[in-house]
């Protein structure tokens, strides 16, 4: 018993070696299923059939973070870039250099015109289907819309509770998980909306939407420095803009998913 554990820890300790920050759950698990839960609540009765039918019964938060786990597996290599778009700031993305293997918004366009393929394969539409519930997933995070030259955040080391972090692992995941929620009590807790404030949330486009994520990304840029000691006061300004992003993420992949299969 006593080597056994003693492999597991070696095993744990040379797998946390060969990960990057970049290569870190987008969101966290928690966050993506919170994000599917809360879409789950707005679907259109004839969007929840289709997709319950696609998924064989699983739910939108079963299959969120399926975006991540694929990424162990090299036979989805060319799914990597499609997580984030970074430009520099002040810039447009209509202007800016695009990544040859695309972005999280050439993703985003693909797999919905996928799912919107009549002649596409029950196959090609399930991969996609679920890959779109990651994706709009991670959009909402915003520093998956930030500077190249950090990675999003990636290098910009702080600690979190004493703990050695970077910003965007803090945005991800150590904020949501701090709070010690599940995705069902996170889902269960976002504020309520008229119908006025779900309609303004779900008016605009993709672009529109990655628009909000990158204004965000600059007032997340400008709460932190590197080597900065985070915790419960971080926590006591940002987690409520984390929670309306989780809501806005879950609204908007309602909507994309009842235009869809309307």
């Amino acid at each position: 018993m006593h080597s056994m554990i003693s492999f597991g820890f070696s095993l744990i300790f040379v797998l946390c070696s060969f990960a990057t920050p970049a290569e870190q759950p987008q969101w966290g698990q928690t966050g993506h299923r919170a994000i599917g839960e809360i879409a789950t609540d707005h679907l259109t009765n004839r969007a929840r059939k289709q997709v319950e039918k696609l998924l064989n019964g699983h739910s939108l938060a079963y299959v969120s973070t399926f975006g991540d786990e694929i990424k162990s597996d090299k036979r989805y290599d060319k799914y990597y870039t499609w997580h984030y778009v970074n430009f520099p700031m002040g810039t447009r993305y209509e202007d800016s250099t695009k990544e040859q293997k695309g972005d999280i918004m050439t993703g985003m366009e693909h797999c919905i015109s996928v799912l919107k393929d009549e002649n596409a394969s029950r196959e090609d539409q399930i991969f996609h289907l679920k890959l779109l519930v990651h994706l709009i997933g991670d959009l909402h995070q915003p520093l998956h819309v930030g500077r190249a030259e950090d990675r999003g955040g990636n290098d910009i080391k702080v600690t979190w509770h004493y703990k050695k972090s970077n910003l965007h692992r803090v945005w991800d995941s150590e904020m949501i998980e701090s709070w010690n929620m599940s995705y069902t009590e996170l889902d269960e807790n976002v504020r309520l909306l008229s119908k006025e404030q779900i309609r303004s949330i779900e008016n605009g486009s993709l672009l529109d939407w990655m628009y909000d994520s990158r204004q965000l990304a600059e007032r997340v840029y400008a709460s932190a420095s590197q080597d900065d000691k985070l915790g419960y006061r971080y926590s006591y300004d940002h987690l409520d803009t984390v929670m309306e992003q989780l809501h806005k993420a879950g609204i908007r992949l309602a909507k994309v998913l009842n235009e869809i299969y309307s």
